[in-house]
């Protein structure tokens, strides 16, 4: 259960960090921010070790905040461009 509550934490704090560095209006309530961390650090987390081998075995470190922060800029980004298709 600690896990868990865990990952949403860093889902949280990545999520919070994206929408800070991202202008616009993104919408969505903590839930969403929450929803787009963990997705970010999952994603980040993936790439980072597909691309740069990078390994962290403890959730709360800095490496799993910073994958957290770029997945979820590059979730962020994808869904608003797929936002602006759906808007146009």
């Amino acid at each position: 259960m600690g896990t868990v509550i865990a990952y949403l934490v860093i889902g949280l704090l990545g999520g919070l960090i994206a929408k800070a560095i991202l202008p616009g209006k993104q919408g969505g309530g903590w839930l969403a921010t929450i929803a787009l961390g963990i997705v970010g650090a999952l994603l980040g987390g993936f790439l980072g070790g597909l691309l740069f081998n990078v390994r962290y075995d403890e959730i709360f470190s800095f490496q799993g905040l910073i994958t957290a922060v770029i997945g979820s800029l590059v979730v962020l980004l994808i869904f608003g461009l797929i936002r602006r298709r759906a808007e146009s």
